[in-house]
């Protein structure tokens, strides 16, 4: 979550001003728990959390779901943000933006080594670990995907891409690392290139299974969710989260009007911590998204 030091978020920097409430989302970070169970660790009657799980969830912090409960249905609160990135600079206003969703699954290129597969909301496309189905006409149906190393590149199109001066381009995915099963402390350098031009990588901290994802389907076992990352490259530089992630600018990048967009995300074997990537779409993970890119302008 990005938001400016504002009076239109004072709904969630009421929420960060409460012990209480900073205490529930360490305990939510933790794993999932019910209101009574919050309520009794922290203290406080069930009436008086209840009130702070309202505040959280209209804030749009935390998710509340409704459990069958020996007393009938209980409300579980799970994290809805793992990140929240506090912007105190004045925001220039944009004259225009363009906005488009790519499927996880609607890459136009690839080269994968096991362990690798995909699947939809509904089941598993093809066969795990057989990259030949990384070219099923099939595979645009994919809410997940996964490899040890290589790449997926994906074509951003070109109608989003005007005369005008670009601001910046940013993309907001949901990564971590790959491992068969899961491995909560699974280090990977996943990099990320446009139009060809190496901007930076990050290091996942993980491949997360442990917690199950807040959309993630019952009948999946394995990974469960990934980390939303946000990369941002205006003339000034590369970003990934609001931080400094290297010095390619927009100008580097020969970026075109009308002309589509290459993005790469690679998983490289020979990388310091060559340990994979899952990439999450609408459907599994913590966030129901597909990979969601803005074009901004002056």
């Amino acid at each position: 979550m990005r938001i400016s030091a504002n009076t239109k978020h004072m709904n969630i920097f009421q929420c960060l001003s409460s012990e209480t409430r900073i205490r529930v989302l360490e305990l939510l970070a933790d794993k999932p728990r019910s209101v009574g169970e919050l309520a009794k660790e922290l203290g406080v009657s069930s009436a008086i959390m209840t009130r702070h799980v309202s505040m959280m969830e209209e804030a749009g912090l935390i998710n509340c779901i409704g459990m069958p409960g020996k007393r009938g249905l209980k409300k579980e609160c799970s994290l809805k943000e793992t990140e929240i990135l506090i912007s105190i600079q004045k925001k220039e206003r944009l004259k225009e933006h363009h906005t488009v969703s790519i499927p996880v699954g609607q890459y136009v290129s690839y080269e994968v080594q096991p362990t690798c597969g995909m699947a939809s909301v509904d089941g598993y496309i093809g066969f795990c670990d057989d990259q030949r189905y990384f070219s099923s006409p099939e595979r645009v149906k994919a809410a997940i995907l996964w490899f040890q190393s290589g790449y997926v590149e994906y074509c951003i199109p070109g109608y989003i891409v005007t005369s005008r001066i670009i601001h910046s381009i940013e993309i907001t995915i949901e990564i971590c690392s790959e491992y068969p099963a899961y491995k909560e402390d699974w280090l990977s350098d996943i990099y990320f290139y446009i139009n060809g031009v190496f901007i930076g990588y990050w290091t996942s901290p993980g491949d997360f299974g442990a917690k199950r994802g807040i959309y993630t389907p019952e009948w999946w076992r394995a990974t469960q969710y990934g980390l939303l990352k946000t990369i941002r490259v205006t003339k000034d530089g590369t970003l990934l989260d609001g931080m400094h992630l290297s010095d390619i600018t927009l100008e580097e990048l020969n970026i075109q009007s009308g002309k589509d967009i290459l993005f790469r995300i690679s998983a490289p074997s020979d990388a310091k911590n060559p340990g994979g990537i899952n990439i999450f779409g609408k459907g599994f993970g913590n966030y129901d998204q597909d990979i969601e890119v803005r074009v901004e302008y002056e």
